[in-house]
């Protein structure tokens, strides 16, 4: 039986908590939700098919990532629109704080200066988690190309048709390949696909002739003999191409680009998970083996905290823009 005295105090704390209001219920409903986060199977969505730079990570380190936060990672390819598609779902997932995206950040900084029907702002509906990795883009020709240094693919592009495969019209890779052609003079034609993936396999068996695509994904048919690699789009050489020289090198001065891999979420996911989130994901892309495996790929581990990461698309997007006007290149899909 509830005595008097413990019958007053009971409602004493009712009536406490009927003044604190609204909020004061609110708040602690909002840290538990926090607490009790994930509670269900996290998506990562990857923009692009099966196989490019950004699937090749996200499945380095879902399972680990999976293990960190308690429930499993799902893997989720959506391509299409030069990464928009699967951009705009995690844009669009509002509060569900279950769905991030992991795409290259650099590429995604570009769309709002080359689509014109973009159905999402990135700088509003998205936020950075992380940055984790580099990798420059490889200039490469099928081996049936009778050129060995990008000024004898130059010369070769005025007396026969290539075709340039690239992630699509407008990415990356595109406008990088757009600023060579500039420099160079060269007359090569564009092919467009919807990712890295898709593209290299198309140079693989001949349909295309030359290819500029992330080193992470493009490497490895290099090193099986499938691509022949002229140059490397970093600024100075790698470690593991040291006997290929630059684009800069190559005649086009100073020139600079490549993948920067990232994880974007929704608007609204709270500051704490976010933050939660970047701490497993630096802990795992640094650790020895993971390192390694991107090392023996020409991917560099490169990462930022969630507010470096923002700041870092910021800066991207402006920069990018003024390459998309000089280039003239504007998109309606």
């Amino acid at each position: 039986m509830t005595s008097r005295r413990q019958f007053l105090g009971q409602a004493s704390g009712l009536a406490a908590l009927g003044t604190l209001g609204t909020a004061g219920i609110l708040a602690p409903t909002s840290a538990w939700a926090e607490d009790k986060w994930p509670s269900r199977p996290i998506r990562l969505v990857v923009p692009y098919p099966a196989g490019g730079s950004s699937d090749i990570i996200a499945r380095l380190i879902s399972k680990q990532l999976g293990e960190a936060l308690g429930q499993p990672i799902v893997v989720d390819n959506r391509p299409g629109a030069n990464g928009n598609i699967g951009a705009a779902m995690v844009a669009q997932a509002g509060t569900d704080n279950h769905t991030l995206l992991l795409c290259d950040v650099g590429a995604l900084a570009i769309s709002p200066s080359v689509y014109t029907k973009l159905t999402f702002d990135p700088n509003k509906d998205l936020k950075g988690v992380a940055m984790l990795a580099y990798s420059p883009h490889l200039l490469v020709v099928h081996p049936s190309v009778q050129v060995s240094n990008l000024k004898e693919l130059v010369a070769l592009s005025h007396k026969q048709t290539l075709n340039f495969a690239v992630t699509a019209i407008g990415s990356a890779p595109h406008l990088a390949g757009v600023a060579v052609q500039q420099a160079t003079g060269a007359a090569w034609q564009y092919v467009p696909y919807k990712g890295g993936s898709q593209a290299i396999s198309d140079t693989v068996g001949g349909t295309a002739q030359v290819l500029m695509n992330g080193m992470l994904a493009t490497w490895p048919q290099v090193q099986a003999g499938k691509l022949k690699l002229l140059a490397v789009s970093k600024r100075s050489r790698m470690a593991l191409v040291s006997q290929t020289p630059t684009i800069a090198e190559s005649g086009v001065a100073n020139f600079e680009s490549g993948t920067w891999q990232g994880v974007m979420a929704p608007a609204g996911m709270p500051d704490a998970i976010v933050s939660r989130i970047n701490a497993e994901l630096i802990r795992i892309i640094r650790t020895p083996e993971i390192r390694a495996q991107l090392a023996g790929q020409g991917a560099e581990v490169v990462t930022m905290s969630p507010a470096e990461t923002g700041k870092w698309f910021g800066t991207e997007e402006k920069r990018w823009a003024q390459v998309v006007k000089a280039a003239g290149v504007k998109l309606d899909a």
